[in-house]
């Protein structure tokens, strides 16, 4: 793990703002503003707001997903940044959050407004369970 941040530090560093900037303006309203619980994420994404990208790996993407989201794998995101909606806050997630912060810091270096999902896809998977999934289905299908 530590080997993948170096190498996404610098990675960083070579493109954008800088990883030294960003910590630089790192305060308690960026704190706040890059997380997100699903409650909230849902809610963005029937408005249309935000839009989920899954950076698990493909094998854990193909054993379980969300059809919703769009599947970018962590180590590929640099080469499918084309794929992502400016317009839109990207909602990172994993099952717990680790890899969505590392793509969420990699996204909002590159401009995005970006936020991670703080209860993973495990929380969103408990959230979306019955009544909430059944209407969570036939809102987003109104689009």
């Amino acid at each position: 793990m530590k080997q993948i941040l170096l190498s996404l530090l610098l990675a960083l560093s070579l493109q954008g703002e800088s990883f030294d900037n960003y910590l630089k303006r790192f305060d308690y309203n960026e704190r706040t503003e890059m997380k997100i619980k699903s409650l909230e994420a849902v809610e963005l994404y029937k408005m249309g707001e935000v839009e989920f990208v899954d950076i698990r790996f493909k094998e854990e993407q193909a054993v379980w997903s969300f059809p919703f989201m769009k599947k970018i794998p962590l180590n590929e995101l640099p080469n499918r940044l084309d794929e992502l909606d400016k317009n839109k806050t990207i909602v990172t997630v994993c099952p717990h959050y680790d890899r969505a912060e590392m793509a969420r810091i990699y996204l909002t270096l590159k401009g995005y407004k970006s936020r991670y999902l703080t209860d993973g896809l495990i929380g969103l998977a408990g959230y979306l369970r019955g009544d909430e999934a059944k209407e969570f289905i036939e809102e987003t299908k109104k689009k």
